[in-house]
């Protein structure tokens, strides 16, 4: 919105032109969603303590976890408006990808906002039940695919591009949109079954969007593609406005869901922030690196897929529990320690995504 006002002024006086570098559109953007989460936040969390929205800890659970009864939940709501209202004022409201990722975003948070309202509010510990859940991500995870597979206009936005190599991109057809929903729901569930400890989770997302912000910017300037290898995406680049939104939004969300939490996300949020990382990697055509980044998100899920696998066809567990984090818990790992080493894990992981760009 910003960004069309200070073009019209430019024609009037030239020192708002600088505006239209993304760059500096993407410092604001963080900027103006981490104010958002720190001005907005005591007072959505107040509003939830008064709602009664206090989370629902499992009896079969770590014993830690029990004090952490009746902390307010579906504070997820506070990163997608920081990310709304920032992405709405810097953005170039013009390009379809924004809209692609935002439409993306809010669809999937609707999904986690249901399945809260009926565990929290309607007191049903089953929530949204599992195969209707799977059911909306399905409609909109490939109602996102299907949007990018018929508005791509060049093959590089529809091939799957290997990283580590130059030349290596598959031409994937219209498998793409399998592929892409695969990559959208399956991202969705990873960063949710990830965020079970104080600000385990939403870090690991602020890294992985920050990294997808670059890799935007990257993709969508000519002559940095060229020189790295990867595929251009005309417009790709303001993706990076909407990634900053995201880095400004966590951190701001952070800074009360640090441990002792004083709120949790919820679905709302982790369903939306994992469906927002899975689209710009597919915008930006770099899945698989996404995988790498992400991989926390990744052995997390994986561990959650071998502990019921291994009960159903052995009776026996792998892990003391699944998810991953609750496993080190049991070991007598304290809840600080986990979060940060996965914190550190997301640091190293990220770094190695973002080297496969020159290591080709």
């Amino acid at each position: 919105m910003l960004v069309w006002i200070a073009d019209y002024l430019s024609q009037f006086y030239g020192s708002f032109a600088v505006f239209q570098y993304l760059t500096l559109r993407g410092i604001l953007a963080v900027i103006t969603s981490l104010v958002i989460s720190w001005v907005f936040g005591p007072a959505v969390i107040r509003r939830l303590n008064e709602l009664q929205m206090g989370q629902v800890i499992r009896s079969d659970g770590p014993q830690t976890h029990l004090s952490k009864a009746g902390t307010p939940t579906m504070g997820g709501a506070l990163i997608l408006l920081a990310i709304f209202v920032s992405t709405l004022l810097w953005a170039d409201l013009g390009n379809r990808y924004v809209w692609i990722v935002l439409g993306t975003t809010l669809f999937f948070g609707l999904v986690g906002w249901v399945d809260d309202y009926r565990k929290i509010v309607e007191k049903d510990p089953r929530g949204l039940p599992a195969r209707w859940k799977y059911f909306w991500q399905s409609v909109f995870g490939l109602g996102a695919a299907i949007v990018l597979y018929y508005g791509a206009q060049t093959p590089a936005e529809t091939e799957l591009i290997v990283p580590f190599f130059k030349n290596i991109a598959l031409t994937m057809g219209p498998f793409y949109i399998l592929f892409t929903y695969l990559v959208i729901v399956g991202t969705s569930n990873a960063v949710n079954l990830t965020d079970g400890l104080d600000g385990l989770a939403i870090l690991p997302a602020v890294m992985v969007g920050g990294a997808l912000g670059v890799i935007a910017y990257l993709t969508g300037n000519y002559q940095f593609a060229n020189y790295l290898h990867i595929p251009f995406i005309s417009g790709a680049g303001e993706l990076l406005i909407v990634a900053a939104a995201l880095c400004g939004a966590g951190l701001g969300f952070l800074w009360f869901n640090t441990y002792p939490a004083m709120v949790f996300m919820g679905d709302i949020g982790a369903l939306a922030l994992g469906a927002a990382l899975g689209v710009m990697a597919v915008i930006v055509r770099q899945e698989i690196v996404l995988a790498i980044m992400g991989g926390v998100f990744v052995i997390e899920t994986v561990s959650v897929i071998l502990q019921v696998a291994s009960f159903k066809l052995t009776g026996k567990r792998i892990f003391r529990m699944a998810p991953l984090h609750h496993h080190y818990e049991l070991k007598g790992w304290p809840e600080p320690r986990v979060i940060v080493r996965f914190w550190i894990i997301t640091v190293v992981l990220v770094l190695v995504g973002l080297a496969t760009l020159k290591i080709r």
